[in-house]
């Protein structure tokens, strides 16, 4: 039974890896040598009948070996050359099994395991010469040609196994992309919707209370509410397909609206330069996660921003006077870490530093984008 199903399975697959093409059934071929002698000498019944299962058994064994590797293949290798041996003293055409063989020793990965693997089975060759009637006809074939078929069937199987170690190395690299890019809407998703949930939460408290006593001004804080999520998901979409539609100037803006409606007083001194898109993107998402942390956790009553260039290098500054810090310690969550991720990418700096309210440093150099 055992047997059975190994047949199947053999015969449910490809006799070679689809990578080899249609080459190895070509090279069979070859095995035609060994039946040269009969166009001259007809076979006697017992010399055909070990034909039949030298072909039968050989086969098999030539097939399977291109599924096998190092010492999964030394016994089928073992087993052409012992063919080899068998028919030299009776059929010059045996040096077939010998270049079989040498071209089976390019399924060793280390060279000098195939290249030792190829003289052994050479000298095997040579071994066996004295017993062949036409020594010629056998020794000749068997190292003219038996030589040059090994060295090249280990170069085309390094270039094989080096094809194959590329596009494992691509598939990695394009997993590695995905993971990136996963990351990167990760991080985006938390700046933008935090900021902006933050913002509806307190428009909608802010109209919850003005609902009974100005109807007018709770209709305001709602059209607001209204806009603000419409915006948000203008702007999912732009993190999803990496583009960003505002600049540094909209975020100061945004940032300006977002601290006047929770009562906190901003002022601004931003230095007018042309920034690249790359740093105007990672300046954006980092005012806007400074802003968002201020609304949620500072309670602070003012904040002040500036942005100037110092030395070839932007610097962007962020200071609120909300409460400090128990014992000064500053929790890295997913938003701060994002920026940090951010900034190391282009190569810049962020510190932060609780100290009355919490003071936020970035520094970009200005040709991080070039």
């Amino acid at each position: 039974m055992g047997i059975l199903r190994s047949l199947k399975r053999a015969l449910g697959r490809p006799w070679v890896p689809p990578a080899m093409g249609k080459g190895p059934y070509m090279w069979a071929w070859s095995l035609l040598f060994i039946v040269w002698k009969y166009a001259y000498v007809g076979p006697s019944p017992a010399e055909l009948v070990w034909l039949v299962l030298t072909v039968l058994a050989f086969f098999p064994v030539y097939f399977a070996s291109f599924w096998r590797s190092n010492l999964q293949v030394v016994p089928l290798l073992l087993f052409v050359v012992l063919l080899g041996v068998l028919w030299a003293p009776h059929n010059a055409g045996a040096s077939t099994f010998f270049i079989f063989a040498s071209a089976m020793c390019s399924r060793f990965e280390r060279r000098h395991y195939a290249y030792l693997a190829i003289g052994l089975v050479l000298l095997c060759a040579c071994l066996m010469t004295p017993y062949v009637t036409l020594k010629i006809n056998f020794l000749v074939p068997a190292l003219v040609v038996g030589g040059p078929v090994g060295f090249a069937s280990i170069m085309e199987e390094n270039m094989r196994r080096s094809r194959d170690q590329l596009l494992r190395k691509q598939e990695e690299v394009a997993h590695m992309a995905r993971i990136a890019e996963r990351e990167r809407i990760s991080r985006d998703l938390h700046d933008l919707l935090g900021h902006t949930l933050s913002m509806i939460t307190l428009k909608a408290e802010l109209a919850g209370k003005l609902l009974e006593r100005d109807p007018q001004a709770c209709r305001s804080e709602i059209r607001d509410i209204e806009q603000s999520a419409r915006k948000a998901l203008s702007e999912v979409r732009s993190a999803v397909t990496g583009i960003r539609q505002t600049g540094f100037a909209h975020e100061l803006a945004t940032a300006r609206a977002s601290l006047a409606a929770a009562n906190v007083g901003f002022t601004d001194q931003v230095q007018p330069f042309v920034l690249p898109a790359a740093l105007e993107n990672v300046l954006s998402l980092a005012l806007r996660e400074a802003v968002t942390n201020i609304l949620r956790h500072a309670d602070a009553s003012h904040c002040e921003v500036r942005m100037a260039l110092e030395s070839g290098m932007v610097v962007l500054r962020v200071r609120d006077n909300g409460r400090a810090l128990d014992g000064g310690a500053i929790v890295h969550g997913s938003g701060l870490s994002g920026m940090k991720e951010r900034v190391a990418a282009l190569g810049g700096r962020l510190a932060l530093r609780a100290d009355r309210g919490l003071a936020l440093e970035l520094s970009l150099p200005m040709g991080a984008a070039a």
